[in-house]
Order: C-alpha cells, then structure tokens, then sequence
C-alpha cells in the first residue's frame, strides 16, 4: 500500500482490556496455534509419504491444510506477540501485509472447496473415468486456478484501499488489521470501494457455493441409487469430512454479512477469532476422525517411528 495520509502507524485495541481475559486468551490462543500447526502438518506429512494417499483428494486436503497453516500464522502469533509485550502498534505496511494475505487465504480457500467438490463429483459419479478425468495436471491447474482467480477477486477493492487517507484515527477496534474496522477510520469516501468489496465477495460466495450445491446435487442422486446400502454408506462417508468443513467456511463468512451493523464490532471480533484460530484446528480432526485411510497412516507412521525409535 502506498501512503498517502499522516498515519505511518495504527494501534490494535485487540478484544479485551481485562488482564485476566487476555491470560486466559493467550493462553487459549497459543494451544490452539500450536495444535493447528501440528495438526495440518501431520496431513501434510501423512500425505508426503504414504503411497495410499496418493490420490486427488488427499492432494488437495494437503493444499488445504497449507492455507490454513497459513492463515493461522498470518494473525495468531501478531496477536500473541501483542498481548505478551504489550505493543499494540503495527506499522501501515505490516497491516497492508497482513489484510492482503488474509483476504487472499480466504477467497482461495473458497475456490479450493470447490475445486474438491469437484473432485468427489467425478470419484462418485463418473468413477471409470477418474483417474483419467482427475489427472495429476488437472489438479495442479485447479489448485494454481484457486490461488490465480482468489488474487483476481481481491485486486479491485485493494487497488482502490491504496488511495485510501487515514486521517481521522490510527486506531484499529480489533486484534488485527481487519478490512471492516479500517473502513470506519478512514476519512475517504468510502462507499464504492465498500460496494465493490460486498460485490466481490458476493460474487465469490454465490458462485462458489452454487458450483458445490451442484455437485453435492448430483452426488446424492447417484449415491441413492446405488443398489447396496454398504456402497451408499461407503459413498457418502468419503463426501461427509468436506460437507462439513463447507458448511462451517461458509456458515461463518455468510454470517459476517447478513449480521446487524449495530452489532458489528464485537461479533466481527469474535468470528474472526474463530475464523483464525478454531476452524483451522477443527478441519484436521474433521478430515481424520472420520477417514479410516488417514487414521491407518497415521497409526503406521507412529509404528515407524517408534521403531526407528527402538533400534
């Protein structure tokens, strides 16, 4: 971002001024950080080197989990940091930093959901085909296809935040550098740019969200006509992990939307907090508790190792 009013530093307010809220916050964030990192990095690494899941789905849970890893870092430890040493203050360009990675995380992640829907579409209804439909340079394409149309959702609006002046407030009313709390201490004209940025997102959610409803359309279609109830259960158990994490990164990011704007502040807090930090923990647990090929990885990888261990 380029600078074009007096503030060169802004002042997170973070939640709670309360010192024993934040003990109990900090501490509750760095479990929570830590387990998110050592969760998704777990799949990453069952991923790497299990031949058994080597497969489309699995590649893409592994880019999943990358965005998360990402996402998490991109605000947990600032905040962290924040409540330890008590500097509140980040820099302009460590703001714009940080908004930009975490609008591009969260619009991709919509488009990688998409593109796994996408995938069990094709593993469910059109199984002879897919491991000619699924190749390995279809799914590069489509992950480098969610990075590649996340950024160009984004670029409109952070084009336009660029001429933005700060010269009301450096004060943040958040934990981070969040798009919604920016808007309000700006002394711009700020209505296009808040039209384009609740149109871009539309947009991404209704386009997005139609595409999976579609899939899941034809998936349950084909699984009630299978003719065993053991390859109907067997068929909707490999759908059932992604229906939820849908429902959860959807439900939370069409709920920072539609809630009142009366209520904003204080809930937008609270959402992003689990945005950051309880979602990116849950969706490995999501994708494992109930994936037998995951959990028999992973009890083979801690048979390895503590063999290895042994000798």
């Amino acid at each position: 971002m380029k600078n074009h009013s007096t503030v060169t530093t802004f002042i997170l307010l973070g939640i709670t001024d309360d010192p024993r809220l934040q003990i109990v916050l900090l501490v509750f964030l760095f479990l929570t950080y830590i387990f998110t990192i050592a969760g998704n990095l777990i799949i990453i690494l069952l991923i790497l080197v299990n031949s058994c899941l080597k497969t489309p789905m699995y590649f893409f849970l592994q880019n999943f989990s990358i965005l998360e890893i990402m996402l998490a870092t991109v605000c947990v430890p600032r905040f962290l940091y924040s409540m330890t040493s008590g500097d509140k203050s980040v820099t302009y360009n460590a703001c714009a930093i940080q908004l930009f990675c975490v609008i591009l995380i969260g619009a991709t992640e919509f488009f990688l959901l998409t593109a796994m829907s996408y995938d069990r579409y094709v593993a469910i209804c059109k199984p002879l085909h897919y491991t000619t439909i699924m190749s390995d340079r279809v799914c590069i394409t489509l992950v480098l296809c969610s990075w590649l149309t996340g950024l160009m959702v984004i670029l409109p609006p952070l084009s336009l935040a660029v001429e933005l002046d700060f010269c009301n407030s450096n004060l943040i009313d958040h934990f981070g550098c969040d798009a919604f709390s920016l808007l309000k201490i700006v002394c711009s004209d700020t209505e296009f740019i808040e039209q384009l940025v609740l149109i871009m997102a539309v947009l991404t959610l209704i386009v997005t969200f139609v595409c999976v409803i579609l899939s899941y359309t034809y998936i349950i279609k084909t699984i009630v006509r299978l003719p065993s109830a053991q390859q109907r259960k067997k068929a909707f158990s490999t759908c059932f992990s992604h229906m939820i994490v849908v429902s959860i990164t959807y439900g939370t990011c069409i709920f920072i939307y539609i809630k009142p704007q009366k209520e904003g502040v204080a809930i937008n807090k609270v959402v992003s907090l689990l945005n950051t930090s309880i979602i990116p923990l849950m969706n490995p647990f999501i994708y494992t508790l109930r994936n037998k090929q995951v959990k028999q990885a992973f009890k083979e990888a801690i048979k390895k190792t503590a063999f290895l261990s042994k000798n």
